[in-house]
């Protein structure tokens, strides 16, 4: 029984199982062809659409290519236009610059016409002037020949004559007036400029100042000398490094000399050395400590040095660099001549000559003061101490008038102030005095003899003396070739040949004289 009712069960579940599976085919099949149905129409639709769409699409390109075309064409119209407007203007202007030219043509015809008329009337003319240029030549031409047959010489030798004659008489008024003038000036100048100078000289003495071009250190003895020197020489190369002198050991008896272009150095190495004699130790750690001391020293003395030449002279309110430069010119020299001392003494004497004259003391005082306050660093800066010191004081604030009477006072730069010139007085007062300068022996020789022979290298000059050391030179002339009025001429000649080619201190007196001798017999 349980077989059978098994089977059964088996039967109808997969009856069952079948009728499911061809059921489940059908409705499949109707669900698909159902959705393919559906499928269908919505493409049908979408295309349709899209066709709707693309034909709408197209008329509005359509439509809107018109319209550009038709925006193109409008702005093409206007463009044309304009420049057909533009090509008209352009065409008129054209026809009236045409008009303009043939006008000017027309008028530059007429005027050939005029010109070529003219012209021809110009040669015609032209022949006839020189047709009476001919008649007039031979007839300067006959004349000129009456002329040199009634004189008996020809019209350059005439000519020749003439000229010289007007310029020996054109020389001889010029040295008339010339003479003239400066008399009459002199007169009046002179008198004046004497009495200042005099109460200028009186008012003021100054030292006499002896020449040091080298400096000399004494010995207590000759093996002193051997122990500046030191083993091997490393002790006075370590004074000549330190100080920046060179030191001269030869046969002079007990003395060392120092030579250098810096007094300044010079100085410092001066006390350095005798102060290393008297201490007795001498090596290369002890100079430079001897060295340095002594430099502090020397600008300390520097600059009250300064100071109390501004204090002494009464000028106040000069840089303090200024003031240190001025305390560098107690160790320098000119022509032996101290110059701090000489700077001291052209100031005095031009405070002196400004009071005299009415003019600004203080600043004269400044001035001369100053005037040499480039030589203070000459050795160091290339060019002409006036100018260096211009510029030094320029630098340093002082006033224009000051600065131009630095530079002017040795005619670096020509004098437009009367305080310049004042200046020049001073300083040639001061360098000329008797005893304020002297010079070598052979170098004073040689500017005499050539002094002399400046002199006597002139036309009618017979000999020449030199005197008062070289300040006055005195010539003889020949009477006969150089008459007085020449002898003044000859004198400025003279005179401006020696300021060229000679260089001397203060100025030199020149003196023509022209002796003229009567001689008879009595019998």
């Amino acid at each position: 029984m349980i077989g059978v009712s098994a089977v059964y069960i088996i039967v109808v579940v997969g009856t069952g199982l079948i009728a499911g599976v061809v059921i489940g085919f059908f409705i499949r099949k109707n669900l698909v062809e159902s959705r393919v149905e559906a499928i269908e129409k919505y493409s049908k639709k979408v295309l349709a659409e899209a066709q709707k769409e693309a034909k709408t699409t197209k008329r509005e390109a359509a439509l809107q290519a018109k319209d550009t075309l038709y925006q193109m064409k409008v702005e093409f119209e206007k463009e044309t236009k304009e420049k057909k407007d533009a090509l008209l203007v352009q065409e008129k202007r054209l026809l009236q610059k045409t008009d303009t030219l043939d006008k000017k043509i027309e008028q530059l015809e007429n005027r050939e016409e005029r010109i070529s008329e003219k012209e021809k009337g110009v040669e015609r003319t032209e022949k006839e002037i020189r047709k009476k240029e001919g008649e007039y030549k031979r007839l300067v031409t006959e004349q000129r020949r009456q002329l040199e047959r009634s004189a008996g010489i020809s019209a350059e030798e005439a000519k020749q004559i003439l000229i010289n004659t007007m310029e020996l008489e054109a020389k001889h008024d010029a040295a008339k007036m010339i003479r003239r003038i400066e008399n009459e000036a002199r007169s009046e100048a002179d008198r004046k400029s004497q009495e200042i100078i005099a109460l200028a000289v009186k008012r003021y003495s100054g030292d006499y100042a002896a020449e040091k071009i080298v400096s000399v250190v004494n010995l207590p003895n000759e093996e002193m000398k051997g122990r500046i020197i030191g083993r091997e020489g490393r002790n006075i190369r370590a004074i000549e490094a330190a100080t920046g002198i060179d030191l001269i050991i030869d046969d002079t008896p007990e003395a060392v000399i120092l030579s250098g272009f810096n007094p300044v150095r010079r100085q410092v190495a001066k006390v350095s050395l005798e102060r290393l004699i008297d201490d007795g130790r001498i090596h290369p750690a002890r100079i430079e400590e001897v060295v340095s001391k002594a430099n502090k020293e020397i600008e300390t003395s520097i600059k009250e040095a300064g100071e109390q030449a501004t204090f002494d002279v009464g000028v106040h309110g000069i840089s303090h660099e200024l003031v240190k430069l001025i305390g560098r010119l107690k160790y320098r020299s000119s022509y032996a001549q101290n110059v701090l001392q000489h700077s001291m003494e052209v100031s005095f004497l031009c405070g002196v000559m400004a009071s005299e004259l009415g003019l600004n003391v203080k600043q004269a005082k400044r001035a001369g003061l100053l005037h040499d306050i480039g030589k203070a660093v000459d050795h160091e800066v290339e060019g002409p101490h006036a100018v260096i010191g211009a510029d030094l004081a320029r630098r340093h604030g002082e006033s224009t008038q000051v600065i131009h009477a630095i530079a002017a006072h040795h005619e670096d730069v020509q004098p437009e102030s009367v305080l310049a010139v004042l200046v020049q007085a001073a300083d040639t007062l001061s360098g000329a005095r008797p005893g304020a300068r002297q010079e070598m022996l052979e170098s004073y020789v040689k500017r005499l003899e050539k002094l002399e022979k400046i002199a006597t290298s002139f036309y009618g000059v017979n000999k020449s003396f030199a005197i008062q050391a070289g300040r006055e030179i005195r010539i003889m002339v020949e009477g006969k070739i150089i008459d007085d009025d020449q002898s003044h001429m000859l004198c400025n000649d003279i005179a401006k040949k020696i300021e060229k080619e000679l260089t001397y201190p203060g100025q030199i007196k020149v003196t023509v004289i022209r002796e003229t001798r009567a001689v008879g017999y009595a019998k």
